[in-house]
């Protein structure tokens, strides 16, 4: 190891101290990190580790670029995309509706619902889906910007019902779905794509295996 994958070990040991000549040493030996693979005295220091948690996480090219081989065959043999996006569709439908009900009920819509609708769909293919692959952040950000749209389309939905004097499912029933498009584009707002941005990006992002620096070395 180098001196810098050690430290990502020696920085959440609980024997860590610090010199201020050498810098960073085992207070068990005095002596900086000399371990090639594994330090048989480490011990975790669970605060450090959630300290340094949220920085610690790397980004899928980092990851794929440098775990070997024979550990990324691993990882992609635990990857089950048809799940995750069977997983992601349930969880941006859910989005869906939710996005309809609340702008309906408060005549308002809510940018926050974008972030929420993709962030669900990401992390939900993330939890079953365990992808290292790009395949995985194109089908989040794919189901989180559809997913806005049905939003979208459900809050007009909710509005014709509301008008008409129906309830939802007879709504559903009767609309004449040849006029969607011309409805979603007199709806249409500049700041949809804002929307849609945040969801579709956020979809990707969250969509992917994450692991540490640590993991990875």
């Amino acid at each position: 190891m180098t001196r810098d994958q050690q430290l990502q070990f020696c920085k959440k040991c609980i024997h860590r101290q610090m010199n201020m000549e050498v810098g960073l040493i085992c207070s068990l030996t005095g002596e900086k990190a000399n371990f090639s693979m594994s330090c048989p005295t480490y011990s975790i220091d669970e605060r450090a580790a959630m300290e340094m948690g949220a920085n610690d996480l790397v980004e899928p090219a980092f990851m794929v670029e440098n775990i070997s081989e024979s550990k990324l065959r691993e990882l992609r043999m635990e990857q089950n995309f048809p799940l995750a996006v069977l997983g992601g569709i349930v969880a941006g439908i859910i989005g869906a509706v939710l996005w309809g009900i609340i702008t309906v009920a408060t005549n308002f819509q809510i940018g926050y619902m974008a972030i929420a609708i993709g962030a669900g769909v990401g992390f939900t293919i993330r939890f079953l889906g365990k992808g290292v692959d790009q395949s995985f952040g194109y089908a989040g950000g794919a189901i989180a910007l559809l997913s806005c749209v049905l939003g979208n389309f459900l809050s007009i939905l909710g509005f014709v019902a509301n008008q008409e004097e129906l309830n939802y499912i007879e709504t559903l029933i009767y609309f004449d779905y040849s006029y969607t498009f011309i409805l979603m584009q007199e709806t249409f707002e500049i700041i949809d794509l804002l929307f849609y941005g945040i969801a579709a990006y956020e979809g990707y992002k969250f969509s992917f295996r994450q692991l540490t620096k640590e993991e990875v070395i």
